[in-house]
């Protein structure tokens, strides 16, 4: 989709574990890839070091702050989840003879809400945006939603992927009959159940830093560093280095099972074509219940009576919305040919009605 070169401004805070901002780089790439400019406006950069260590051509990473004298607003704002840009900058946008095109990009689900809330105006009565109009954009899972981020030439990269290659870079040895397990989650008072688990058959764990490494290395009793191993029974748990987001790309299609966790992670699960379980961030009045099992409705579309009621156990127990099983059944072969036919298949929808970064620009677009 070829337009006019814009300036877009992308406001970011990092509220939870960098995922916030993950989201915002990509969408940052995406756009800059689709021939726009980008100003990515972060309170917190600094996980960019790991996340993106080559940066992007064409986008500018700024400190969260008042703008310059000299750095007006570009054409187009988008505040990433209700952050709100600062006042001075919302003050300098409805300054202009042509206010930016200002957008609230929100959190993904696949609730009913999203497709009734999506594209709605929020008119600005007060404040230093008074007179200005604000648009909700929910990514969402089909045509009544923004979409979801999908980069064009994924799917040729993927199949031409050397997973071995790979894995030799961030020490890990394929080992044949062995299961390949990755695992990104918050806090997980389940991890305990499925370590025991997979102690009990050749598996091999590759392990994120952060709150997955220490869960780990403190349920196993020594330290999980990047670049070590722990051997505990037949599992072996290897810590792995701060991934770049192409990296964790490539983690997920090493892998015969991933457990990913927040909305980055759990797109970028989908385009891997691979089983997989996701953790939400837990809410304490339960509202991630509702979200997940509205997932777990798009997900397990034309699944296998069977096969769907045992992937939605498996996701509840994962999610601490059920009792883990006292024994894990092995990974059944039909879910990994639902996970690559329904990754395909939502593929082929970002594809055909263009992926969030398309719908954006053609909804900014309309607006200008």
């Amino acid at each position: 989709m070829a337009s006019a070169a814009l300036l877009w401004d992308v406001f970011c805070r990092v509220i939870d574990n960098h995922g916030d901002l993950g989201v915002c780089w990509r969408l940052a790439r995406r756009l800059v890839a689709l021939g726009q400019r980008v100003r990515l406006w972060a309170d917190d950069a600094s996980a960019l070091a790991w996340m993106a260590p080559d940066g992007a051509p064409g986008v500018q990473v700024l400190p969260w702050r008042e703008p310059a004298p000299d750095e007006t607003p570009g054409d187009i704002v988008v505040e990433a989840f209700g952050c709100d840009p600062p006042p001075g900058f919302v003050a300098g946008m409805a300054a202009k003879a042509r206010p930016p095109v200002w957008i609230n990009l929100e959190y993904l689900s696949a609730e009913p809400y999203v497709a009734r809330s999506h594209a709605l105006p929020s008119p600005q009565h007060s404040g230093p945006g008074a007179g200005l109009v604000k648009w909700f954009f929910y990514p969402g899972f089909d045509a009544a939603t923004g979409g979801l981020l999908h980069e064009a030439g994924l799917a040729q990269e993927r199949e031409a992927f050397d997973s071995a290659g790979w894995l030799a870079s961030v020490g890990v040895a394929p080992q044949p009959g062995t299961q390949r397990i990755s695992l990104f989650c918050y806090a997980q008072p389940a991890l305990a159940a499925w370590l025991a688990r997979w102690q009990e058959r050749p598996t091999q764990l590759l392990v994120t830093p952060g709150p997955a490494a220490e869960q780990v290395g403190a349920l196993l009793g020594a330290p999980l560093r990047p670049g070590e191993l722990l051997r505990r029974g037949a599992l072996q748990a290897h810590g792995l280095p701060w991934l770049s987001q192409p990296g964790y790309d490539r983690l997920l299609w090493s892998c015969d099972l991933n457990h990913v966790r927040g909305e980055d992670s759990l797109v970028r699960a989908l385009w891997a074509g691979r089983p997989f379980v996701w953790q939400l961030y837990p809410q304490s009045d339960g509202a991630h219940a509702a979200k997940l099992e509205a997932f777990l409705g798009v997900y397990l579309h034309g699944a296998d009576p069977a096969l769907a009621a045992a992937l939605r156990t498996r996701f509840l127990q994962w999610n601490g919305l059920a009792a883990p099983a006292s024994a894990e059944a092995p990974l059944p072969a039909p879910w990994q040919a639902h996970a690559r036919s329904r990754g395909a298949a939502l593929e082929a929808e970002q594809q055909a009605l263009g992926d969030l970064g398309i719908r954006l620009q053609r909804f900014v677009a309309s607006k200008r």
